[in-house]
């Protein structure tokens, strides 16, 4: 049997009886979360999941707002995985890396919510990870239920299809039919409960 590797939250003092005053702990709640996303990252529809985001929005960890696919010298594509890359071509949207995470998320999540000062491959899934649970997709997820993942995770991505012939969420932009982006899933070892 393997011990698991106990991770700090926070401190605190005990309180002396004949003090009558409140006490406020404090706790840690950033490597709890972070653990928890890695745990995630772990199952097998989670990850194909990840891949038919990913797919779907034609990205790629170095991609920056206007990246084409498959140009390795592209203007919009970047090296530094130290931070967040910033503002794409358009001069104001930070969509970037597999997921377009934008600069407030990946703050929000990335830094606020685990502890996390990159934007290395590793931080953008955990980021992702942490929005399908946020949109509520995670538990369809776990069960198997890729319909109820899309409802949910199409909120969150433009280029997911909120379900077969519903399109998607934000409407002026493109997005991959629901068909596909299961077919990408399943390709990628995610397993679907419906018939």
């Amino acid at each position: 049997m393997t011990k698991k590797k106990l991770i700090k939250v926070g401190t605190g003092h005990t309180t002396p009886l004949d003090d009558k005053k409140p006490q406020t702990i404090k706790v840690d709640y950033r490597p709890i979360r972070k653990a928890e996303n890695e745990e995630y990252l772990k199952n097998a529809n989670v990850k194909a999941f990840l891949g038919a985001i990913a797919w779907s929005e034609g990205g790629g960890y170095d991609f920056k707002f206007g990246a084409v696919e498959g140009r390795k010298n592209d203007k919009w594509r970047f090296t530094d995985f130290s931070t967040h890359p910033g503002a794409g071509s358009d001069g104001r949207t930070t969509a970037a890396g597999m997921y377009q995470i934008k600069k407030d998320i990946w703050q929000a999540h990335g830094v606020k919510g685990m502890g996390l000062t990159d934007f290395s491959p590793k931080t953008q899934d955990l980021i992702a990870i942490s929005l399908l649970r946020e949109s509520g997709a995670m538990t369809p997820l776990l069960q198997s239920d890729f319909s109820g993942a899309m409802k949910h995770a199409s909120h969150r991505w433009a280029a997911l299809e909120q379900g077969s012939g519903l399109g998607n969420f934000y409407k002026p932009q493109p997005y991959k039919k629901y068909e596909d982006t299961r077919a990408k899933y399943l390709e990628l070892g995610g397993k679907d409960g419906a018939k």
